[in-house]
């Protein structure tokens, strides 16, 4: 019982709770999702600048880490990154890459009821490259997800594309 008075005690006073960083997370899911849309689909797999990957590539790097992030969250048995069998073939059509942007969508909003609350402290060594707390690499994968739309947003402009407003981000 003192645990869960604890729990209680710590739950109140914190700052944001696993349902507002699900929401936040979801928020830039939706802009990203946008920025995909946007992307002329004859420069998507091809277009690039500066030594960056193409959009695509951008892209994908953010759904790989996304789709096998969540079973390592909660149980802390990470694969080793991109050696996910389980996966879907790459995608070759912008419309195939929005598929697997929404079924990646669902199934973090499916695992992250799973999280126990404590998990989000503990420490996991997540794809045998990055240690830290659970919550640590989930702003990770948000925080990478943003620095590549930042490069899709870059190479949006310079196709003379206005990109989706950054602000846009409605909580979901």
């Amino acid at each position: 019982m003192e645990n869960t008075a604890q729990l209680s005690q710590t739950m109140d006073q914190i700052i944001i709770s696993p349902e507002q960083l699900l929401a936040h997370w979801q928020g830039h899911r939706g802009l990203t999702r946008r920025l995909i849309e946007a992307y002329p689909d004859e420069h998507f797999f091809s277009y690039t600048l500066g030594g960056m990957r193409p959009c695509s590539a951008l892209i994908d790097e953010v759904l790989q880490m996304a789709d096998q992030s969540m079973q390592g969250v909660i149980s802390g048995e990470w694969p080793s990154f991109g050696d996910d069998a389980s996966a879907p073939p790459k995608a070759t059509t912008k419309e195939q890459v929005l598929v697997q942007w929404d079924r990646v969508t669902e199934k973090i909003d499916a695992y992250w009821r799973q999280i126990p609350l404590a998990r989000f402290q503990e420490v996991d060594k997540a794809f045998g490259l990055y240690e830290g707390p659970i919550y640590w690499f989930l702003f990770y994968l948000i925080d990478n997800e943003i620095h590549h739309r930042g490069q899709a947003y870059v190479y949006l402009r310079t196709l003379g594309v206005e990109p989706p407003a950054f602000w846009d981000r409605p909580q979901v």
